[in-house]
């Protein structure tokens, strides 16, 4: 039913509804037939070097032991010519040390490989413990630095303050700061307050050469007390000896 189903779509199609009555007619099976193997006649195939088509892979050591692994003495390949040469033995020795280390060479680089990580991990405990044994003065640092900072823009606050009073108490209103007003009078309370400040340093380091001047007379006048101590000692000595002798 399904056939004839397909055959009746398959009208305008001649060469389709031919495969479908083939199909149909052989029970569902496509008729295939697959070429014959070659059969390989003469005996075992050798290449011949002399001849010009003869590929280049075929004339290798690797394509004659391939021929003698496949047809052993019938090959005619000499088994002797197969063995590598000191020189091709010495390579693959090489490369196999390079490849495939022994035992105790891997368990020397293991050894070594957990040696370098054990003093990686000593160091940065190290590390660390330096770090957390600074971490107080790091914190008092920050912190002096932290209200250093604050004290600065306070300043600078009650700088810029004072300069608004001053313009607005100097001109009797509120001066804008980017006028030349403005900056002109900010330059000169700006050197009277370097002036200020160097008379400041200037009696703070009076005051400091005097404090020293005062301590450096203090040291001195010390000997002078213990040496006029002496001659009485030694009187002392000159007439109890004196007594003794009478």
């Amino acid at each position: 039913m399904a056939t004839l189903m397909v055959l009746g779509l398959c009208e305008g199609c001649p060469k389709m509804a031919a495969q479908v009555t083939r199909l149909a007619v052989g029970g569902g099976a496509r008729f295939y037939h697959a070429k014959p193997l070659k059969r390989q006649l003469g005996g075992v195939y050798r290449p011949d070097p002399g001849n010009p088509q003869t590929p280049a892979w075929q004339l290798t050591a690797a394509f004659e032991a391939k021929l003698f692994g496949r047809y052993g003495a019938a090959s005619g390949v000499n088994p002797a010519r197969l063995w590598p040469t000191p020189e091709q033995l010495k390579e693959m020795e090489e490369e196999e040390r390079s490849w495939y280390p022994s035992l105790r060479e891997m368990e020397a680089a293991l050894d070594a490989k957990e040696r370098e990580a054990e003093a990686k991990a000593r160091q940065r405990e190290e590390l660390i413990a330096a770090k957390m044994a600074k971490m107080p003065q790091m914190i008092a640092e920050w912190q002096q630095e932290k209200a250093l900072r604050k004290a600065k823009e306070l300043e600078e606050k009650e700088w810029r303050q004072r300069l608004l009073a001053e313009a607005r108490e100097r001109f009797g209103y509120n001066l804008d700061h980017r006028s030349p007003q403005f900056q002109e009078m900010v330059q000169e309370m700006e050197k009277a307050r370097r002036k200020e400040q160097k008379l400041l340093k200037k009696q703070r380091r009076e005051e400091t050469l005097a404090k020293k001047a005062a301590e450096g007379a203090a040291v001195t006048s010390a000997p002078d007390a213990h040496e006029a101590v002496v001659p009485a000692e030694v009187s002392y000595h000159q007439v109890t000896q004196t007594a003794e002798s009478s």
